[in-house]
């Protein structure tokens, strides 16, 4: 691919704050943005020249979109099929149309996974209540999620006892599902990997995540694992994101049991919330990153030079008796601010995130929750804040 100069357009399938963060980027690359996004306001409309308000299922919108961009790519997976092969038709598409259609449903991500023999825990593709039970009576605790969306701990269910099984079937629509045996976590790590159309390829060393009720809470980096881990999740990483051919993005999200197993839970073919922190502390930015691969650019170095750590800022924040304390957090030396620009807070609701950097991951990740103590102390009873004590993990 012949590297696309300053001053063409990308175009972006989504206008979430993954792709207002990417455009960021890209702007200060020179590149012009346009933005396809079913709210007219959405959050990357401010830095895009053009944006274009129609669903994810919109064909003759994509094609408009496709008509003025020199290459597009995608922030969020829930693109219809034919929007996906009438843009590329017309224009380079990264990711490409099968990878994403594979990750975009989750028995069909897992089931491509299996067939790969890449390391899962037990799953079936429930089509029916009866499946449900099944599972639950054979292996106990298991959680079943909605196939598409869903994000954000929302399109899932978790149940014990197979009795539950009407009722979470019920829950999620009535339809095939996703029901995947609970496995006992020791901690949790992610893996990106940046991929260009010539197959050039890095990998980012991975980030420790923690989650509260299936939303990501803090994700930092270094993630004080084994050097033979990290070698294991990124060698991993790079063969999913090889086998599945992705040019831009894939996040791959992983459990680590307290056995020692690793396992995939799952993918993403974008930038992705546990990330966030390489603005900060990374060579490269997942931002500048993907800007980098879609425009056939040299890949940036994805090296830690400062320890690096975020936590999300949910609505919630916003809903308390007292405003929040910007003064009293970005006190917190070290810490940096991010809102989304989302109009409407509502509980749950991803409205930015507040990072650091610091002296050791240890000291990036209490500087930030420090930072959000301040910033919204309603909050804290109900937003799992606690500061870890980052041991290294030998295993």
């Amino acid at each position: 691919m012949t590297p696309l100069p300053a001053g063409s357009t990308i175009g972006f399938l989504g206008g979430g704050q993954l792709g207002r963060m990417t455009a960021l980027a890209a702007r200060s690359m020179g590149y012009d943005i346009q933005v396809l996004d079913p709210e007219a306001n959405c959050a990357t409309r401010p830095v895009a020249s053009r944006t274009i308000t129609a669903r994810f299922d919109d064909v003759d919108a994509a094609v408009d979109l496709a008509s003025q961009c020199d290459v597009v790519t995608l922030e969020i997976e829930q693109i219809h099929p034919d929007v996906l092969d009438a843009v590329a038709a017309r224009v380079p598409l990264y990711p490409g149309r099968d990878a994403v259609y594979i990750i975009q449903d989750r028995i069909r991500q897992k089931e491509w996974l299996k067939a790969q023999q890449f390391p899962l825990g037990a799953f079936v593709a429930a089509q029916s209540a009866q499946d449900v039970a099944d599972i639950v009576r054979t292996h106990g605790a298991c959680i079943a999620k909605s196939t598409h969306g869903g994000y954000d701990g929302r399109g899932q269910v978790r149940l014990s006892e197979p009795e539950q099984a009407v009722d979470a079937w019920s829950a999620l629509g009535s339809r095939p599902c996703l029901v995947e045996a609970m496995v006992d976590i020791y901690y949790e790590i992610s893996v990106l990997v940046a991929r260009s159309p010539n197959g050039a390829t890095v990998v980012y060393p991975p980030s420790r995540n923690h989650h509260t009720s299936g939303i990501l809470t803090w994700s930092v980096v270094p993630a004080v694992i084994s050097d033979e881990m990290t070698a294991r999740a990124q060698s991993l990483a790079r063969a999913i994101a090889e086998r599945i051919g992705i040019v831009g993005l894939l996040a791959v999200e992983c459990f680590v049991t307290k056995t020692g197993e690793l396992l995939v839970n799952e993918l993403a073919p974008r930038p992705h919330n546990t990330y966030h922190h390489s603005e900060r502390g990374l060579g490269t930015s997942q931002f500048e990153q993907l800007v980098r691969a879609v425009c056939g650019l040299p890949l940036g170095d994805p090296s830690v030079f400062a320890p690096s750590a975020i936590v999300n800022l949910l609505g919630d924040v916003w809903l308390q008796d007292a405003a929040p304390d910007v003064t009293s957090a970005l006190n917190v030396p070290g810490t940096r601010l991010h809102l989304y620009g989302k109009a409407g807070a509502r509980a749950g609701r991803k409205m930015g995130h507040l990072s650091a950097i610091g002296t050791d991951s240890q000291d990036a990740l209490g500087r930030v929750l420090e930072s959000y103590r301040r910033l919204s102390p309603g909050t804290v009873a109900s937003f799992d804040v606690q500061e870890p004590v980052l041991k290294h993990i030998s295993s």
